[in-house]
Protein backbone atom coordinates (compact mmCIF):
# COMPACT_ATOMS: atom_id res chain seq x y z
CA UNK A 1 0.00 0.00 0.00
CA UNK A 2 1.62 3.34 -1.02
CA UNK A 3 0.74 6.99 0.75
CA UNK A 4 -1.99 7.66 -1.82
CA UNK A 5 -4.13 4.67 -0.51
CA UNK A 6 -4.48 6.20 2.70
CA UNK A 7 -4.96 10.05 1.72
CA UNK A 8 -8.44 10.38 2.30
CA UNK A 9 -8.10 9.18 5.92
CA UNK A 10 -5.03 11.70 6.44
CA UNK A 11 -6.85 14.48 4.82
CA UNK A 12 -10.00 13.46 7.59
CA UNK A 13 -7.56 13.91 10.04
CA UNK A 14 -6.23 16.69 9.19
CA UNK A 15 -9.61 18.50 8.83
CA UNK A 16 -10.89 17.39 11.89
CA UNK A 17 -7.27 19.08 13.72
CA UNK A 18 -7.91 22.23 11.93
CA UNK A 19 -11.24 22.38 13.01
CA UNK A 20 -10.38 21.75 16.67
CA UNK A 21 -7.89 24.70 16.54
CA UNK A 22 -10.68 26.97 14.68
CA UNK A 23 -13.40 25.98 17.50
CA UNK A 24 -10.98 26.43 20.17
CA UNK A 25 -9.99 29.94 19.06
CA UNK A 26 -14.10 30.95 18.47
CA UNK A 27 -14.01 29.79 21.78
CA UNK A 28 -11.79 31.98 23.08
CA UNK A 29 -12.91 35.05 21.64
CA UNK A 30 -16.58 34.57 22.68
CA UNK A 31 -15.57 34.32 26.42
CA UNK A 32 -13.39 37.55 26.15
CA UNK A 33 -15.91 39.33 23.62
CA UNK A 34 -18.83 38.35 25.99
CA UNK A 35 -17.86 37.43 29.56
CA UNK A 36 -20.63 35.54 31.55
CA UNK A 37 -21.80 37.66 34.26
CA UNK A 38 -21.86 35.84 37.77
CA UNK A 39 -25.22 36.44 39.51
CA UNK A 40 -25.54 38.38 42.37
CA UNK A 41 -27.83 36.87 45.44
CA UNK A 42 -28.56 38.61 48.51
CA UNK A 43 -29.39 36.46 51.93
CA UNK A 44 -32.84 35.84 52.80
CA UNK A 45 -34.03 37.39 56.43
CA UNK A 46 -34.92 33.70 56.62
CA UNK A 47 -35.48 30.01 54.93
CA UNK A 48 -39.06 29.64 55.74
CA UNK A 49 -42.24 31.62 55.20
CA UNK A 50 -44.08 33.43 58.27
CA UNK A 51 -46.55 30.51 58.14
CA UNK A 52 -43.73 27.75 58.45
CA UNK A 53 -42.35 29.68 60.75
CA UNK A 54 -44.74 29.64 63.06
CA UNK A 55 -45.29 25.86 62.34
CA UNK A 56 -42.41 25.13 63.27
CA UNK A 57 -42.29 26.54 66.49
CA UNK A 58 -45.09 24.51 67.07
CA UNK A 59 -43.38 21.57 66.01
CA UNK A 60 -40.41 22.17 67.94
CA UNK A 61 -42.37 21.92 71.23
CA UNK A 62 -44.22 18.96 69.87
CA UNK A 63 -41.40 16.63 69.43
CA UNK A 64 -39.47 18.12 71.78
CA UNK A 65 -35.90 16.05 71.41
CA UNK A 66 -37.16 13.45 70.43
CA UNK A 67 -36.74 14.53 66.50
CA UNK A 68 -34.54 16.54 64.32
CA UNK A 69 -36.42 18.74 62.44
CA UNK A 70 -35.54 19.90 58.91
CA UNK A 71 -37.41 22.69 57.20
CA UNK A 72 -37.21 23.03 53.05
CA UNK A 73 -35.67 19.89 52.40
CA UNK A 74 -35.37 18.49 48.92
CA UNK A 75 -36.94 15.31 48.38
CA UNK A 76 -32.92 14.48 46.24
CA UNK A 77 -31.44 14.45 49.90
CA UNK A 78 -33.60 11.94 51.68
CA UNK A 79 -34.18 9.64 48.52
CA UNK A 80 -32.54 7.73 46.32
CA UNK A 81 -33.27 6.47 42.85
CA UNK A 82 -33.94 2.96 42.39
CA UNK A 83 -32.71 3.30 38.49
CA UNK A 84 -29.71 2.65 36.72
CA UNK A 85 -27.46 4.79 34.16
CA UNK A 86 -29.51 7.71 31.76
CA UNK A 87 -32.93 6.24 33.81
CA UNK A 88 -31.18 7.20 37.26
CA UNK A 89 -30.31 10.54 36.05
CA UNK A 90 -33.61 11.12 34.67
CA UNK A 91 -35.75 9.64 38.15
CA UNK A 92 -32.86 12.23 40.06
CA UNK A 93 -33.96 15.35 38.29
CA UNK A 94 -37.73 14.31 38.59
CA UNK A 95 -37.14 14.99 42.77
CA UNK A 96 -34.29 17.01 42.65
CA UNK A 97 -36.42 20.21 42.20
CA UNK A 98 -39.05 19.20 44.36
CA UNK A 99 -38.64 20.51 48.38
CA UNK A 100 -41.29 19.64 51.37
CA UNK A 101 -41.28 21.90 54.40
CA UNK A 102 -40.36 19.78 57.21
CA UNK A 103 -38.69 16.16 57.34
CA UNK A 104 -38.99 14.37 60.81
CA UNK A 105 -35.42 12.25 61.44
CA UNK A 106 -34.05 9.93 64.14
CA UNK A 107 -31.91 11.53 66.27
CA UNK A 108 -29.02 8.49 65.68
CA UNK A 109 -29.24 8.23 62.19
CA UNK A 110 -30.71 10.80 61.25
CA UNK A 111 -33.33 8.38 58.76
CA UNK A 112 -36.32 10.08 57.82
CA UNK A 113 -39.27 9.17 59.83
CA UNK A 114 -42.07 11.71 58.37
CA UNK A 115 -42.74 14.42 56.01
CA UNK A 116 -44.81 16.94 57.17
CA UNK A 117 -46.55 19.65 54.66
CA UNK A 118 -47.75 22.53 55.69
CA UNK A 119 -50.65 23.16 53.49
CA UNK A 120 -51.35 27.05 52.59
CA UNK A 121 -53.67 28.71 49.92
CA UNK A 122 -50.88 28.11 47.56
CA UNK A 123 -51.75 24.08 47.68
CA UNK A 124 -55.17 25.08 46.54
CA UNK A 125 -53.91 25.78 42.68
CA UNK A 126 -54.45 23.03 40.38
CA UNK A 127 -50.34 23.01 39.07
CA UNK A 128 -49.60 22.22 43.32
CA UNK A 129 -52.12 19.93 43.19
CA UNK A 130 -50.71 17.83 40.52
CA UNK A 131 -47.40 18.57 42.40
CA UNK A 132 -48.58 17.28 45.53
CA UNK A 133 -50.32 13.89 44.34
CA UNK A 134 -46.86 13.14 42.55
CA UNK A 135 -44.70 14.12 45.95
CA UNK A 136 -47.39 12.08 48.16
CA UNK A 137 -46.88 9.06 45.31
CA UNK A 138 -42.88 9.11 45.75
CA UNK A 139 -43.48 9.17 49.21
CA UNK A 140 -45.22 6.23 49.37
CA UNK A 141 -43.24 4.05 47.34
CA UNK A 142 -40.32 5.05 49.32
CA UNK A 143 -42.37 4.01 52.45
CA UNK A 144 -41.96 7.52 54.02
CA UNK A 145 -45.12 8.51 55.38
CA UNK A 146 -46.76 12.07 54.89
CA UNK A 147 -48.60 14.17 57.60
CA UNK A 148 -50.41 17.37 56.09
CA UNK A 149 -51.60 20.25 57.85
CA UNK A 150 -53.89 22.83 57.40
CA UNK A 151 -52.16 26.21 57.59
CA UNK A 152 -53.64 26.92 61.21
CA UNK A 153 -54.94 23.26 61.71
CA UNK A 154 -53.29 22.94 65.14
CA UNK A 155 -51.70 25.01 67.32
CA UNK A 156 -51.28 22.27 70.35
CA UNK A 157 -48.20 21.44 70.63
CA UNK A 158 -49.53 17.90 72.50
CA UNK A 159 -52.18 17.39 69.76
CA UNK A 160 -50.02 17.68 67.22
CA UNK A 161 -46.90 15.61 69.08
CA UNK A 162 -50.00 12.13 69.14
CA UNK A 163 -50.86 12.80 65.39
CA UNK A 164 -46.87 12.75 64.51
CA UNK A 165 -46.79 9.63 66.41
CA UNK A 166 -49.70 7.93 65.28
CA UNK A 167 -48.33 8.65 61.69
CA UNK A 168 -44.59 7.01 62.59
CA UNK A 169 -45.95 4.39 64.22
CA UNK A 170 -48.24 3.63 61.08
CA UNK A 171 -45.11 3.42 59.00
CA UNK A 172 -43.29 1.11 61.21
CA UNK A 173 -45.83 -1.45 60.98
Amino acid sequence: MNFWSYGWLILLVLCLFIMAIFFRILEGWFSRKFPIKGYEYRKKMCIMTEAEMKCFGILFQAVEDKYYIFPQVHLSSFLDPLAFGRSRYGAFRHINGKSVDFVLCDKRELSPLLVIELDDRSHERQDRRSRDQEVERILKNAKIPILRLKYGYTTDPIKLATIIEENIYKSSI
